[in-house]
């Protein structure tokens, strides 16, 4: 049976928790309070659905219950029956591998919860459902909002929800409520038949969201990682998707039937933006590693790095790509947006110059944190830090108008796809509409229904930024 090792639980362990000494003797196990901290500390990050070892999650209660290629992992009541006591437990056991073994108290508090029969106590979640919404006395972050193709409709990030707001009169038309907690990218495809969500739940899982946009129901979910994920990008013919991952990888899945394509784990750091080449066949991506990274999509090989990571620019927050040119356009740490070819015509030299710039702009007010290409791809805009959103010329690099509204941050920035007009959020959740050419704002309104403070059965909701 030494075989069934290899199939299950491969530890990571890290500094031991408290949550088994400090369990009463005479109270019943709580699987989510006791259990799941350690399973997230140990097993998450082997056994998680965008990369399943041996085919078992231990994510939630029921794919743990369900088990991998080996069998059951646990069969309540019987501890010594259960392959996972068999695994952890012993003089010399056979998981974590290469690590310390998990603590007698924890290996004891793994058993007493089978033998009372493995209950699951994990609270319940709220479910998606039409009406069953979020409510706020005070506004989210917007971390992501997005222009329908079609100009009718602007997405905006909310607490575990997207609001779709008509672009004519601004008034709330639709509310997509999923499980993830925090929103961090909407993306459509080009067609505007599919609205894309990336988020998650912090230190849970993250989570991919693709919604109908003519019927507003979900089409399906998809999780991956153990922890929130980002900057999400739909290839071209709208069959796979991209997104960056806090575990330092980029992840490839195929839309259809949801299997991992692409595993990219070259980078050093978070990920933060993903973008495909125009004819799919690559990918980009960027993150707090200070590197753009070009990736083959159907082998996964890495290529290049696109720019010279070494110069110091500091980490990329966000990355978009030409509407219809391999170009990239980035912008991050050190304030400055830079244009980049996606692939390199002059080879690296000693000197490691960085040859794929095709230019740098004028240095921001703040760190930039949204990028963005107006339809056409003659122009882009900023959204920084300092709460500054700025439009430039993509030829001269000439500033065409500056914005200055939200008092914080500017997290999101979007053009109406027919160039006249600039959406933005950020950290004092209003979202502001503003001429793209002239500057002037046009509107602003909160991202959220604000409830009355002090409302019956009101909940406090406010979102933060990582």
């Amino acid at each position: 049976m030494i075989h069934l090792a290899v199939y299950l639980l491969c530890f990571a362990v890290w500094s031991p928790f408290a949550v088994a000494d400090n369990h009463a003797s005479d109270a019943a196990v709580s699987y989510h309070a006791e259990i799941v901290p350690i399973l997230k500390r140990s097993c998450q990050g082997c056994h998680h659905p965008g990369d399943p070892n041996a085919d078992l999650i231990v994510t939630s209660y029921a794919d743990l219950k369900r088990g991998g290629m080996a069998g059951e992992a646990i069969i309540p009541g019987k501890p010594d029956e259960s392959l996972i006591i068999k695994l952890i437990s012993g003089d010399e056991p056979a998981m974590p591998q290469n690590q310390e073994p998990l603590s007698a108290e924890e290996v004891e508090l793994f058993r007493r919860w089978i033998l009372e029969g493995a209950p699951d106590d994990t609270p319940t979640e709220v479910d998606t459902m039409e009406g069953n919404y979020p409510t706020y006395t005070v506004p989210p972050v917007v971390s992501a909002i997005a222009y329908s193709p079609d100009g009718s409709t602007l997405a905006v990030s909310g607490f575990r929800e997207v609001l779709l707001y008509d672009t004519t009169t601004f008034e709330l038309k639709a509310r997509l409520v999923g499980k993830a907690h925090r929103i961090q990218s909407l993306t459509y495809t080009t067609d505007g038949k599919i609205l894309g969500v990336a988020g998650g739940s912090p230190a849970q899982f993250g989570e991919v969201q693709l919604w109908d946009t003519a019927t507003h129901t979900l089409i399906k979910t998809i999780r991956s990682s153990y922890d929130t994920v980002y900057g999400l990008s739909f290839s071209p013919d709208a069959s796979r998707i991209a997104f960056g991952c806090s575990d330092k990888t980029v992840r490839v899945l195929s839309i259809e039937d949801e299997k991992e394509l692409v595993k990219f784990d070259n980078h050093s750091d978070w990920v933060f933006g993903t973008i495909f080449s125009t004819d799919g066949s690559h990918f980009v991506s960027c993150g707090r590693d200070t590197a753009l990274k070009l990736v083959e999509v159907n082998t996964g090989s890495f290529v290049d790095d696109i720019n010279s990571s070494n110069k110091g620019y500091g980490e990329i927050n966000t990355i978009a790509r030409h509407p219809s040119e391999n170009q990239v356009l980035s912008g991050g740490e050190d304030r400055i947006p830079r244009l980049y070819k996606i692939f390199r015509e002059i080879r690296r030299d000693v000197g490691n110059t960085d040859f794929n710039l095709i230019q740098a702009y004028e240095a921001q007010s703040g760190s930039i944190e949204g990028v963005a290409f107006s339809g056409d791809g003659t122009r882009f805009a900023t959204g920084c830090a300092s709460g500054e959103t700025r439009v430039y010329n993509i030829q001269d690099g000439k500033r065409i108008a500056s914005m200055q509204g939200d008092a914080v941050a500017v997290f999101a920035v979007s053009f109406h796809p027919n160039g006249t007009q600039l959406a933005t959020g950020g950290f004092d959740g209003k979202i502001r509409v503003f001429d793209a050419v002239s500057g002037k704002l046009l509107n602003a309104f909160m991202s959220v229904p604000i409830e009355p403070a002090g409302s019956e059965d009101v909940a406090l909701v406010v979102t933060g930024m990582t």
